[in-house]
């Protein structure tokens, strides 16, 4: 059953929470970081990719840019920018983007249920960014992103939350430069605190990682390397929790995560790959943009045409919860069979692009010939995720794209 605990969060003070709330690492490069901080010096960017403050040429991977996290985020706790609360409290932070609206419980997890894996996984990590949040994390001695966390839904969860966050009064309210609400709210009383966990503990089978695979495998290592370093650990410090918000599976929304290949096999023309194609889907060129809408359809965009790429019945008929999922029917009948791309973690001839950006983006990543083709491609459910991580498999990578993502900054835990 899963655990989680009150904590002594650190949050910022009331005036700024707009202006320090910043977007997670992984969604923003370098350069757009640094754009983004432009002019704001209690953005929480000086410390979730602290490289911005140092020079452009600079390895993001040095020691020195994670120090420099550091001496941030020591900064703006000496500036009274981040305020440690007395006490341990469970807190609630909901999310409004459009007529879409989630709600979770912000509260530390238990490294021990990541590696028992009552804290499912559905994605494998890359070494390198793995390790760079381990480095980013250890040095810092905190968790400073929360790991974004789904549960089958409990109508007694939603009851005490709902009924807190009626009866009282918001701690932070606004709404960010791309429109987004956010909204939390301190859970301080001792009761309903206890009433949360004990529910969790159990009637709560398993959580999941929705976003934050390399947050949620860093933050374990690091505890367990911590716990190695204090062999006397009661299991009680922080180091044997990390930050996450947890939410119900059926609040959350997945949207597509598309795909753009560089280039074709050699001596492939266009017309011989679409010919190839013909195999296994129904391909049929159209006017305008392709935004697939039932399972097994696809949309290829190929020298400023798009295609309306439909599977056939013969490889829809898989039961496995991997296989059946459009994007492994995408990998294992197109990406790797006819563009030789095995690995798509590691290919650097594959890239991938979230439906936030839309598919003007995928147009312009093939027009401006940084690559040859795009695929657009069918979301995936929660329904599916949930199947995938309970048979213990991953999905292929970039498989989902969550929105609205959790602003970092709004809660840190301190774990050393």
């Amino acid at each position: 059953m899963a655990i989680i605990k009150p904590f002594k969060a650190y949050r910022p003070k009331k005036e700024i929470a707009d202006q320090l709330a910043s977007f997670p690492y992984d969604v923003l490069n370098s350069d757009e970081a640094r754009e983004l901080a432009k002019g704001n010096e209690c953005s929480f960017l000086r410390i979730n990719k602290p490289e911005i403050d140092l020079p452009k040429e600079m390895n993001v991977y040095d020691e020195k840019v994670y120090f420099k996290g550091k001496e941030n985020l020591d900064a703006f706790i000496a500036k009274g920018w981040l305020q440690q609360d007395e006490k341990p409290f469970l807190y609630v932070y909901a999310q409004r983007m459009g007529k879409h609206f989630q709600k979770g419980i912000v509260a530390c997890s238990s490294i021990d249920d990541y590696f028992n894996n009552v804290i499912k996984k559905h994605e494998y990590t890359r070494p390198v960014k793995e390790q760079d949040r381990i480095d980013h994390m250890y040095t810092a001695g905190a968790h400073l992103g929360p790991v974004f966390l789904a549960y089958k839904p409990l109508k007694q969860i939603d009851q005490l939350i709902e009924e807190w966050t009626s009866k009282h009064q918001a701690e932070n309210k606004f709404t960010s430069s791309d429109g987004i609400e956010h909204i939390t709210w301190l859970i301080d009383d001792e009761t309903t605190i206890k009433q949360l966990t004990s529910i969790f503990e159990s009637q709560v089978k398993n959580t999941y990682v929705a976003d934050g695979h390399h947050r949620s495998a860093a933050s374990a290592k690091v505890g367990q390397r911590l716990r190695e370093e204090n062999p006397n650990y009661s299991g009680h410090e922080d180091f044997n929790y990390f930050l996450s918000v947890l939410f119900p599976a059926d609040q959350l929304m997945i949207i597509d995560y598309n795909r753009v290949v560089k280039d074709l096999l050699p001596d492939v023309s266009t017309d011989e790959f679409l010919t190839a194609l013909i195999s296994n889907f129904t391909v049929q060129p159209v006017d305008g943009q392709v935004r697939p809408s039932v399972p097994g359809e696809f949309g290829l965009y190929i020298d400023k045409q798009w295609y309306r790429l439909t599977a056939d019945q013969s490889i829809l008929t898989s039961l496995d919860p991997v296989d059946s999922l459009d994007i492994s029917i995408l990998s294992n009948y197109v990406i790797d069979p006819l563009l030789g791309i095995a690995d798509q973690r590691t290919d650097n001839r594959i890239d991938f692009v979230g439906g936030i950006r839309g598919l003007n983006e995928l147009e312009r990543r093939v027009d401006s010939g940084e690559m040859k083709l795009a695929f657009a491609v069918p979301s995936v459910t929660m329904d599916q995720l949930i199947r995938v991580a309970d048979s213990g498999n991953v999905m292929p990578p970039k498989s989902t794209w969550f929105e609205p993502k959790l602003r970092s900054g709004l809660f840190v835990n301190k774990f050393k």
